[in-house]
């Protein structure tokens, strides 16, 4: 290795040591940056809601290099401002109406400052006491709002944590499931365990088992259909169970969804519990999208036998008005959790995790870091109440439904499947086409893969136009377009203008 010293390397370098965290300089960029912000927000339904840009475009407006000297902040805003919003999707817009929304709130902002400021790495509750004991105190303040059984909470024998996202969460539960399995079975027979979940169910489980370590072979995607409005069926569930019993595998890990991403179907949870009761095997219920609305007593009944299941978890950052990340994961049975995902290095011993009267979050999750993530659901909690958030997600229900009916209204389209939260999913029917062709009193295939391609091209033309922006599912080889209701700042008017925007794009369409 060559001498640190150089001829181009100054020898004093006093004057030029700078402090990142100046106060007053922080103070100023600060605001300017809020003020940005306050204007993106004020700004952001002007925007084309689907990007523009083609890939590679930010390469050719950048330098190729690092520079050398500081820029201001002046200018990198600026660039932000030229570059940057013109290559963003717009999330914030109250136009976005595809996936679901990842919804924000000032308050939800303020508190991922402050905990962006503080900057703590809270892997222990030694390395800071507040965002370990906050963190416990919120996801039951949660859980209290869902009627959550007390087995899940802190203050019954269970608890939550705060994940990054359902992926993470899966992923921990499952392989608590695995482990717990094995101990039982003996490690040897890694190979035979199984995966159940709906052909609905989203494509995180499937993950999850693959890098639990689960056998490609044995995760089982059962299928759905229109009759049961996609749900999964709890007969067809233990059909197959037996099949996988029979045939000496052993049946492991079951996720039941509320709030399926493609149709937003709902799985009867209690029969499905039920069934896996009989097997002993861990039942997860993944409402990353609908757990939010089941703080409303009209929704609640959605997640009606969760008593049944080992593990719950939602997203707050979906519409819960807490910016990602945040997934919250409760657990009847943390130890099952600490058993499979604890390490206990000397570096990180300490009197108070020794005592075991505190939690350690390490534990809980696949990382050691964590962020302060309870600091932003407190302030979003604190902020709004009850009886805001539960109007924040009524309002977006009716706006829903407001579409629904506009769609009912159309002879051109239909509703695929009844709506439950804050989704629909319609498209243009075949009869609309010109070439639709009827043999023998029933609808010919041809006309449905007409109908498809021609929903394909309508979404796809309605995207490209900037207005709005939605997406779409494939159920029993149907495309249909999914309309979300979800963003922070949607009122009536921009449901109103999409569907003018819908029929707008059809009629071209159809007329074509």
């Amino acid at each position: 290795m060559g001498s640190l010293k150089s001829d181009h390397m100054p020898i004093h370098t006093s004057s030029h040591n700078i402090n990142p965290l100046d106060p007053e300089e922080f103070r100023r960029q600060g605001h300017m940056i809020i003020d940005f912000l306050a204007d993106y927000y004020r700004d952001v339904e002007k925007y084309p809601v689907l990007s523009q840009v083609k890939p590679g475009y930010l390469r050719k407006c950048l330098p190729e290099s690092t520079p050398h000297n500081p820029e201001p902040i002046e200018t990198i805003l600026q660039d932000v401002q030229e570059h940057i919003v013109p290559g963003l999707t717009h999330w914030q817009s109250p136009n976005f109406f595809a996936y679901f929304q990842c919804t924000s709130s000032i308050a939800g902002f303020l508190g991922e400052m402050l905990s962006t400021g503080f900057n703590v790495v809270g892997f222990n509750w030694i390395a800071s006491p507040a965002a370990t004991e906050l963190e416990t105190i919120v996801v039951d303040w949660l859980g209290e709002m869902l009627e959550l059984p007390k087995s899940f909470l802190f203050s019954g024998n269970g608890g939550g944590v705060l994940q990054g996202t359902t992926c993470e969460a899966v992923l921990c539960t499952m392989i608590a499931a695995r482990d717990q399995m094995l101990s039982q079975i003996g490690r040897e027979n890694l190979i035979k365990l199984v995966v159940y979940a709906s052909d609905q169910t989203h494509s995180a489980i499937q993950k999850a088992a693959q890098i639990a370590g689960i056998h490609p072979m044995n995760f089982r995607a059962i299928k759905t259909s229109k009759s049961t409005s996609y749900a999964l069926s709890p007969d067809t569930l233990r059909a197959q169970i037996c099949e996988d019993v029979e045939a000496g595998l052993v049946p492991l890990f079951l996720c039941a969804t509320v709030g399926t991403t493609a149709t937003a179907a709902i799985d009867p949870l209690e029969s499905l519990c039920a069934v896996a009761k009989d097997y002993g095997m861990w039942v997860h219920v993944d409402a990353a999208y609908a757990g939010s609305a089941c703080i409303c007593p009209e929704f609640r009944h959605f997640i009606d036998g969760v008593e049944g299941a080992n593990s719950f978890s939602l997203n707050a950052h979906k519409w819960f008005l807490t910016s990602l990340d945040c997934c919250c994961l409760w657990v009847k049975d943390p130890s099952a959790l600490i058993t499979s995902l604890s390490t206990n290095p000397e570096f990180l011993r300490n009197k108070a995790s020794d005592s075991k009267q505190v939690v350690d979050y390490k534990d809980w999750q696949i990382t050691l870091s964590r962020r302060f993530r309870s600091l932003k659901l407190w302030f979003v909690l604190r902020s709004y109440g009850v009886a805001k958030l539960r109007s924040f997600i009524r309002n977006h229900v009716k706006m829903a439904n407001l579409f629904e009916g506009f769609v009912a209204m159309d002879k051109r389209f239909e509703i695929v499947v009844p709506i439950n939260f804050a989704m629909v999913c319609f498209r243009i029917l075949p009869s609309a086409l010109s070439e639709t062709v009827y043999k023998n009193g029933k609808l010919d295939i041809v006309s449905e893969e007409l109908a498809n391609e021609a929903n394909r091209k309508l979404l796809e033309s309605i995207n490209m136009s900037g207005c709005v922006f939605m997406t779409h599912a494939v159920v029993e080889g149907v495309y249909v377009i999914r309309f979300a209701v979800g963003a922070t700042i949607v009122e009536e008017r921009h449901v109103i203008s999409a569907w003018k925007v819908v029929q707008e794009h059809a009629n071209v369409i159809l007329s074509n």
